[in-house]
């Protein structure tokens, strides 16, 4: 049996059965082992085997019928997916700075139901390895790990961010990795590169919330192009943006794409990196979720994969997958190096000499696939639960996504909803959730909201939910 989560031997087994049941090893309506059975045949106690059928039950997985036994359940349909939006090419006006700054203000309350926050729960960060890790670059490194670090990064972590990203088909190395304080540094320094106050930057609609943001702190303006669930931005979207406006930068975020989940084929994919090499325009690259693929065999190419000119601005982070508190992101900047590494220098120097070689050792060390592979169990079983409860708990009419991968799901309401009101309604409640008016500079999405998965369930968490949903049905038949 695969060790999934070693404090918790019964979730290592729920964990287990889960996929024999996702891979169609247990089938609806199939009997599921004995449990004295399961017992032996993995050798753990009955009482271990009791908690993962109890838990699976609880979740609406299998279901025990007396004196026969456990058995699959029928699975609920899920929602169908919300239409791709309608609106065509435009220039957004940036205007949610108060909203995004509300939203903002919850991350890190440790009160807060955590719907509204994309971070994977305490529990399934690696924090023991980690500690162990740091108390050993501290003894050993000494006085060395209390100056400052070389303005492009460690060695050792470039070298192992290097590694990884050949892995992933890009033809780089660690010479050409740039260490920043997360992914919003490195959007920050590769739109620093790319564009100055009034220039024209393409980006998704919906997009990440702090994208807009950024763009208005830095004086830009947004041209919004047509997201779809299903596929993400179509080349031909973008061709069409760029012929109709002078554009500096493009930020797209091809894999899982925050908030609609989006995954771009692979190749819509270098089409658009031809497209923008065509243009000459600087193709800004996030894939801070390209890790968290749940329901796929291998892991989605980035679009640096396709880069034979250094067009590509690749930017991403270990926030969403090791630790938010080692604010640990890079960015490969090709051609744009020299202008990053000045921008670097000027910014903040350089990042923590000890986050990151601990962060370093650990890849290193090869901890980090199998900790990916507990992740990815844990957020993609929180996510078939809420995808199962959300036809029971929400109004008619409602609509979801079903990703491939990534945190998130993004959830559409009848139109009678307002995703901010609920917002600061469900606020009340101590739950978080994110309203759909901020990751849009249009008002297509005012009757959406974005729901975290952060890979930890229980009953409170499912209490929770069903109260976003109440107060959602609350709105539709107040509006009737």
């Amino acid at each position: 049996m695969p060790s999934v989560l070693k404090d918790y031997k019964y979730q290592s087994l729920e964990s287990y059965l889960l996929d024999m049941i996702d891979s169609g090893r247990f089938n609806v309506g199939d009997k599921l082992p004995s449990l004295r059975g399961i017992a032996q045949k993995m050798g753990v106690s009955l009482a271990t085997v009791t908690h993962a059928y109890m838990e699976l039950e609880k979740k609406g997985i299998i279901e025990a019928r007396p004196r026969s036994g456990y058995y699959v359940r029928q699975k609920a349909a899920f929602l169908p997916i919300p239409d791709s939006p309608m609106h065509d090419v435009q220039m957004g006006k940036l205007s949610r700075t108060q909203l995004i700054q509300t939203v903002l203000g919850i991350v890190g309350e440790k009160d807060m139901l955590p719907f509204g926050c994309i971070c994977a729960d305490n529990s399934l960060l690696p924090h023991k390895a980690l500690a162990r890790i740091m108390n050993s670059v501290l003894r050993t490194c000494g006085q060395d790990v209390m100056g400052y670090e070389s303005i492009q990064g460690n060695q050792l972590l470039r070298n192992q961010i290097g590694w990884r990203m050949q892995e992933y088909d890009c033809q780089v190395t660690g010479n050409d990795v740039l260490v920043t304080f997360g992914a919003m540094e490195a959007l920050y320094i590769a739109l620093r590169t790319t564009t100055r106050p009034g220039d024209n930057v393409v980006i998704q609609s919906p997009t990440y919330f702090c994208f807009l943001q950024l763009l208005e702190n830095l004086g830009l303006r947004a041209i919004e192009v047509a997201s779809s669930p299903t596929h993400g931005v179509s080349p031909r979207d973008l061709d069409r943006a760029f012929s109709r406006f002078d554009i500096a930068a493009c930020i797209l975020a091809p894999n899982f794409n925050n908030p609609d989940g989006a995954l771009i084929p692979d190749d819509a994919k270098q089409e658009i990196v031809e497209l923008c090499d065509s243009y000459k325009i600087p193709l800004i690259e996030d894939d801070v979720s390209g890790d968290l693929y749940c329901d796929l065999d291998r892991r989605p190419r980035p679009l640096k994969s396709y880069d034979t000119t250094g067009n590509v601005i690749h930017c991403s982070s270990f926030s969403k997958t090791i630790s938010p508190g080692f604010r640990l992101g890079y960015m490969i900047p090709g051609k744009k190096l020299d202008k990053a590494l000045d921008i670097k220098a000027t910014t903040n120097v350089s990042c923590s000499t000890p986050t990151q070689l601990t962060l370093g050792t650990y890849l290193k060390e090869g901890l980090y696939e199998r900790h990916l592979r507990k992740l990815r169990t844990a957020v993609r079983s929180q996510r078939a639960m809420m995808q199962q409860l959300l036809p029971e708990y929400f109004p008619e009419g409602t609509r979801a996504t079903q990703p491939k991968g990534g945190c998130v799901l993004w959830v559409e309401l009848p139109k009678q909803v307002d995703g901010t009101k609920l917002f600061f309604d469900v606020k009340k409640h101590r739950i978080s959730i994110a309203p759909g008016a901020i990751f849009s500079t249009s008002e297509s999405f005012t009757n959406f909201i974005r729901l975290s998965c952060v890979g930890f369930w229980n009953e409170e968490m499912r209490a929770g939910l069903e109260t976003i949903g109440r107060l959602a049905c609350e709105q539709v038949e107040s509006g009737k």
